[in-house]
């Protein structure tokens, strides 16, 4: 069946790719649909959606921005514009999938517009930018990175052949079906490596009672991935043991999830279980990268390219103000379940992170700073790992998940 690629770019500097690539895509028996990303002049054969109507999406004009020749504003005002004329181009129906190419301004704007479209749509962008740190253009969506190798400025023997992979590349993604299985309800859980016996074991409990769990990594996107997908209505109840990513948020780690981390389950209203795993460490790469005002601090080499630090008892506190606040807001039913032995595999006797004083002042702080009212409180005398700990909170969320119905 004949599918769609949205073509996205600035064709008034790169018409010759984009016919290349349009060229090959029809070949393959489907259709293009082109987009004229380009502000100052016009492409020498006309798009299917054209820089004016990109430009007024983003409540500009386009012969305004010619006549200002400011490059930063016009850059801002399509990447708005695309933002906003994506999603609703898939929501018609126009498109299956989209592919783009460009330097570091050509991919700021298209994948502004790949990461307005839902998770699951094809999305290639071939970049001169796609070695190096991806994380802005990519942010939380399934964005293929490819890298360019070479400049995209005309055709040769070695950008026919990237081009042509990256045509291939997605034009066989819309090709592709995903085969059908039996659809089960949707659960999220937050794990790291230092709460994994936990999470594997409530993991594994949800499951047998027929739900599926997207278990993601906290390190800092997956936290944002996750409270994506809540936001976008994906999931139906959270398990969120492992809250770390608060500590490189306060501290200046270098796995933060960002400010708004633990606010989407409680906007939307749905079933979520809380705990503190891993609040006892902040995240850095390799020791020589740790900040100079860190280094008298209890530090940990977790492996290579990660070295971890123990938070204080005044971090932790903090912490605990934080943690009540983000859940006090909540809509929904929420549960904060405090492990009282220990919150990671090195927060324990014998272990490097043991810090009774610091872990203490993290669950008082919870404690007084929760409404209980609004979030239930349930401290065990227990370590996270503890079969027990993970049997509880499995339990619990599996309890109101039937009482929601």
């Amino acid at each position: 069946m004949s599918k769609t690629i949205l073509l996205v770019g600035t064709l008034d500097t790169k018409a010759a790719e984009f016919a290349y690539v349009r060229d090959l895509i029809v070949a393959r028996g489907h259709q293009a649909l082109l987009l004229d990303a380009g502000i100052m002049a016009d492409p020498p054969f006309k798009p299917d959606i054209t820089a004016a109507e990109v430009v007024a999406a983003g409540g500009g004009s386009l012969a305004e921005l010619r006549a200002a020749n400011d490059r930063s504003a016009a850059v801002e005002t399509v990447t708005r514009g695309l933002a906003k004329l994506a999603p609703e181009l898939y929501a018609a129906g126009k498109f299956d999938g989209v592919l783009s190419l460009g330097g570091s301004g050509g991919t700021a704007i298209a994948t502004a517009g790949m990461r307005a479209l839902p998770v699951g749509v094809p999305k290639v962008m071939v970049s001169t930018v796609a070695s190096g740190d991806v994380n802005p253009y990519v942010d939380v969506k399934d964005i293929t990175m490819m890298y360019s190798v070479v400049d995209i400025a005309g055709l040769n023997r070695l950008s026919r052949r990237i081009l042509a992979n990256a045509a291939g590349a997605v034009c066989g993604m819309v090709e592709q079906e995903v085969p059908a299985v039996a659809d089960k309800p949707l659960l999220s859980a937050t794990m790291f490596g230092v709460t994994t016996p936990c999470v594997n074991a409530v993991r594994e409990k949800l499951e047998g009672a027929g739900y599926e769990v997207l278990v993601f990594h906290a390190t800092g996107s997956g936290g944002k991935a996750m409270e994506a997908l809540i936001d976008g209505g994906f999931i139906e109840g959270v398990a969120d043991i492992t809250t770390t990513e608060w500590c490189d948020e306060l501290v200046g780690g270098v796995l933060s999830a960002g400010s708004h981390r633990l606010e989407a389950a409680g906007r939307r209203g749905i079933p979520q279980v809380v705990s503190v795993g891993a609040l006892d460490m902040v995240n850095f790469w390799a020791y020589d990268t740790v900040p100079s005002e860190f280094k008298s601090r209890n530090l940990y080499k977790h492996n290579a390219n990660i070295t971890l630090m123990r938070t204080t008892a005044t971090e932790c506190a903090e912490l605990g103000r934080i943690i009540a606040s983000k859940l006090n807001r909540a809509t929904g039913p929420t549960f904060l379940f405090i492990p009282l032995k220990g919150v990671s595999m090195i927060d324990a006797e014998g272990q490097p992170f043991y810090d009774p004083a610091a872990d203490e002042a993290l669950f008082d702080a919870l404690r007084h700073n929760l409404n209980r009212q609004r979030v239930e409180l349930i401290e065990l005398d227990l370590h996270i790992n503890d079969p027990a700990f993970a049997q509880a909170v499995a339990d619990k969320l599996l309890t109101v998940l039937a009482e929601k119905g």
